[in-house]
């Protein structure tokens, strides 16, 4: 197996899967209902206000960037607030690092 230039350094066949416990980036989309917008404010409150500048709000839902561990604790935190996930969809890695 091949190290990548993961930060920390992972080999190949862990990066985008639930091993990956690096810092890596991915953008991520998030089918949610939301008519009251309170799960656009969860995401945006988890990955901060750096990134919620950048989080695109589409019409079942929204697409944001995050390292891959932390998508169960998202959605977690939806369910915990009632609000249904149809379905996460991990888009490509981007440059972003997770700090």
């Amino acid at each position: 197996m091949k190290l990548t230039d993961a930060v920390p350094p992972y080999e190949s066949s862990e990066i985008g899967t639930p091993k990956d416990y690096s810092s890596d980036v991915y953008r991520v989309y998030f089918e949610i209902s939301d008519p009251h917008g309170s799960a656009g404010k969860i995401i945006a409150d988890f990955v901060g206000p750096h990134r919620a500048a950048s989080m695109i709000v589409l019409a079942h839902g929204y697409e944001t960037e995050l390292p891959i561990q932390c998508v169960p604790d998202l959605v977690r935190l939806l369910s915990a607030e009632n609000i249904a996930v149809y379905q996460v969809v991990r888009y490509a890695k981007t440059n972003g690092v997770w700090a």
